[in-house]
């Protein structure tokens, strides 16, 4: 009796490397692969369309506008902060005037250039590197590189292609209206910089205007308080607000400007401080807020702690050791952020 041996014949799906253009034999059906030699992987998943052209102008219209009216805030902020303030503060001494003078000027360039920085620097565009031809494309030279179908080039890991900037972004964060650009790799530290300036302006702006409009608001006319208990604190509170209603009313233009500028400057210290920390937490954690909502599966993040505050404002080493930081730490950081 003859016996009858059956095997399966298994099915081989060829596909071909973006990286390397070598033909891949695979065992099973995967529209994501990984080549073997240069180490890009390929997907065969349908991306987001193209934006179209009127999408692309509005983005561009409303990053301009954005832009031109954080310009005419910080403008005004300083014309109107110098104007209202300087009056009283030179009626005190000359020299508290000119250390007023001195402190604004500062404050103002600080804020002026980390803000131009952030936004005229390059945000990170990826180094150009070879790919399409197996002679010239090494060993594991595209490890981890995918393919950006907008861009039509190779993506480095760490990398995010920009919808506003049209371009991928190395270490993307996210993009920002307000400067026109994408926080990146290339001015991540700029910006944080503008942020920690505008948050230290407001903070100064609050406490000039609030201390000169001290001593130029009219005291309010509070009404003789009741001697009875009850309802003392509601009488109270009325005539208070109606003494402070009257006072406000009697201002000056001048007067004026010192309490716009209180309320928006301490309006905006709020809310500027709030996105710092979210940063400088960020930073901490060793990610950026992309890698924090999960749109970058193939970005690499570095482990938790105060080295990568340290590595990211490229404190020098015996900074490492006053946290407790092993000296090591510094270098394994480095390299792990190498990108550029």
């Amino acid at each position: 009796m003859e016996d009858h041996h059956v095997t399966s014949i298994s099915e081989d799906y060829e596909k071909t490397c973006w990286g390397c253009g070598l033909r891949l034999l695979l065992a099973t059906y995967s529209p994501i692969f990984k080549c073997g030699w240069c180490g890009a992987i390929t997907t065969e998943i349908r991306t987001r369309k193209p934006d179209s052209v009127c999408f692309s102008q509005w983005r561009r219209a409303r990053d301009q506008f954005f832009i031109v009216v954080l310009l005419l805030f910080m403008s005004f902020v300083i014309g109107a902060g110098v104007w209202a303030v300087y009056p009283t503060i030179f009626s005190i001494s000359y020299f508290c005037g000119g250390f007023h003078s001195a402190i604004t000027a500062i404050l103002a360039f600080t804020t002026i250039s980390s803000f131009c920085l952030s936004a005229f620097k390059s945000a990170g565009a990826p180094v150009p590197i070879t790919w399409g031809s197996y002679p010239v494309v090494g060993k594991n030279t595209l490890e981890n590189y995918t393919f950006c179908t907008y861009c039509d080039m190779p993506k480095p890991p760490r990398a995010h292609h920009c919808r506003s900037c049209k371009m991928c972004i190395m270490d993307m964060d996210h993009h920002c209206p307000f400067i026109g650009n994408c926080v990146g790799a290339g001015n991540h530290r700029f910006f944080i910089a503008f942020l920690i300036s505008v948050v230290i302006s407001c903070l100064y702006v609050v406490m000039m205007t609030s201390y000169t409009a001290f001593h130029i608001l009219p005291p309010p006319q509070l009404e003789s308080l009741p001697s009875t208990y009850d309802s003392v604190a509601s009488k109270v509170l009325m005539q208070i607000l109606a003494g402070i209603s009257s006072s406000v009313l009697s201002l000056s233009v001048r007067g004026l400007v010192l309490l716009y500028l209180a309320f928006a400057c301490l309006s905006v210290d709020i809310g500027i401080a709030v996105l710092l920390w979210q940063q400088l937490y960020y930073v901490y954690e060793g990610k950026t807020y992309i890698n924090h909502i999960g749109s970058s599966k193939n970005s690499v993040s570095a482990e938790k702690g105060c080295q990568n505050i340290l590595h990211f404002f490229n404190c020098p080493y015996f900074s490492y050791r006053l946290f407790f930081i092993p000296a090591n730490a510094a270098k394994l950081q480095e390299s792990s952020y190498k990108i550029l």
